[in-house]
């Protein structure tokens, strides 16, 4: 007993050691960083490896600076040409910054899903849907900067934004689809239409360059002879020159 009594302020002692020392290490991974605190006043940030704090006197904080990913929930949306959609989008971002997204900002996720969202709205609105359809490219990058821009007081980094969906309901899309079959008819119309007038421009050309000639249409006859000759019909067509024809004319005046 007088041995146990003598070893246990001892015993205490490296317990009490214990704690501190479990207290006061810190290991941090490669991708993490630690905010220091000294008497609640920022003093460094320190990290990847092993860190030594004081105990009750410094407090640490970590972040990640790994990228993360934020599904910005669907918004309703109001389009430039007065049409309803709901639009969901996905954003890649991450903390470069561990001190400002301690201090600057209680909660930086958070805080970069509301501002996501709100931008959403923000920048479609101003856009027609067509171009939401179309220009998704044009509208990411857009929004990416506006996010990149704002964030950036609170030491993060927006990297990505990408659109996800663009939901339409079932009457748009049926005004949609008519829209597009007219679209397509009338391109159509001009394909048919810029057809005949190119086929109309070749046929004055090749009728000046016969009439250069009169035995080339003898053999544009003959050609044609050929190719209904190869057909099988019962027709038979004789070529009738044009200079017998100018004759009938004369031939009934002369018989009055």
């Amino acid at each position: 007993m007088p041995l146990f009594g003598s070893l246990a302020p001892i015993l205490a002692a490296l317990f009490l050691l214990l704690i501190v020392i479990a207290y006061a290490i810190r290991i941090l991974r490669e991708y993490e960083r630690g905010v220091i605190f000294t008497l609640g006043r920022f003093t460094g940030v320190k990290g990847p490896g092993l860190i030594l704090l004081l105990p009750y006197v410094q407090q640490m904080v970590r972040v990640d600076l790994r990228t993360r990913v934020l599904d910005v929930p669907s918004q309703d949306v109001i389009s430039h040409d007065n049409v309803s959609v709901r639009v969901s989008a996905v954003i890649y971002f991450r903390v470069i910054d561990a001190e400002k997204s301690t201090i600057q900002v209680e909660d930086f996720m958070a805080a970069t899903s509301q501002l996501a969202q709100t931008t959403l709205r923000s920048v479609l609105g101003k856009h027609d849907l067509d171009e939401m359809l179309a220009e998704r490219d044009r509208l990411n990058d857009d929004i990416q900067k506006i996010l990149d821009v704002q964030t950036d007081a609170w030491g993060v980094k927006v990297a990505t934004v990408e659109i996800k969906h663009v939901d339409i309901n079932e009457s748009m899309i049926r005004a949609i689809a008519r829209q597009a079959e007219a679209e397509r008819e009338r391109r159509a119309k001009v394909i048919n239409a810029e057809g005949e007038q190119q086929a109309a421009a070749k046929l004055l050309e090749a009728a000046v360059i016969l009439a250069r000639q009169p035995e080339a249409m003898q053999l544009r006859y003959l050609s044609t002879l050929n190719v209904l000759a190869g057909e099988k019909n019962s027709t038979v067509i004789f070529p009738f020159p044009m200079e017998f024809a100018s004759m009938f004319p004369k031939a009934g005046g002369s018989s009055e």
